[in-house]
């Protein structure tokens, strides 16, 4: 399983839009654009759309106990949760041999400019499979503006950049697919 995933959890007086609707709808967006291209990958794409980050993670917390008895088939998780503005590439937790896959993949996005790879990933929701080992990753972007929007009446679509979110989708989408389509699993 690749696991890609935002939350939809909006709690208090904004939309949600950019934390974390913009998350959701990349993910939304990659598997959607694998399937309209025709794309079939050898291991499944899987979609999560989180809920009740902001209460303690217990959207993920219940997903990771009905499906940990699997861990072993979970090659990737993949989270966005600081918007989707500018992307400049991903956070990756995982095996030295790992990052140098990602490395190697992210370099396909060279003609977008968003090949970074940094040191560690973050997500609250893809935390507990990253504890027990699975390589994850979060999408890196530029966050300088996040805080204007973050948990306020700010947080509207208003806020999202259509060309900077097809950006987003396209690192998820590319990540996704070529993960997804590798004759092994990342090594752990």
């Amino acid at each position: 399983v690749v696991l890609v995933s935002g939350h939809l959890d909006s709690w208090d007086v904004g939309q949600g839009a950019m934390d974390d609707g913009g998350g959701a709808f990349i993910s939304w967006e990659a598997l959607s654009l694998i399937k309209d291209l025709g794309l079939r990958p050898k291991r499944t794409l899987r979609l999560v759309l989180w809920t009740g980050e902001e209460q303690g993670g217990i959207g993920a917390k219940q997903y990771y106990q009905l499906h940990k008895e699997n861990i072993s088939n979970f090659d990737i998780v993949m989270e966005s949760d600081e918007g989707t503005f500018q992307p400049s590439g991903l956070g990756f937790a995982g095996s030295a041999e790992a990052r140098d896959i990602m490395k190697e993949i992210m370099t396909l996005l060279q003609p977008i400019n968003v090949t970074d790879v940094y040191d560690s990933a973050d997500g609250t929701d893809i935390a507990y499979w990253m504890r027990d080992g699975v390589p994850g990753a979060s999408l890196h972007n530029d966050i300088n503006k996040y805080f204007w929007f973050h948990h306020s009446q700010g947080d509207t679509m208003t806020v999202q950049d259509p060309n900077q979110m097809n950006l987003c989708a396209a690192v998820w989408t590319v990540v996704s697919y070529v993960i997804a389509d590798m004759e092994e699993m990342l090594p752990r």
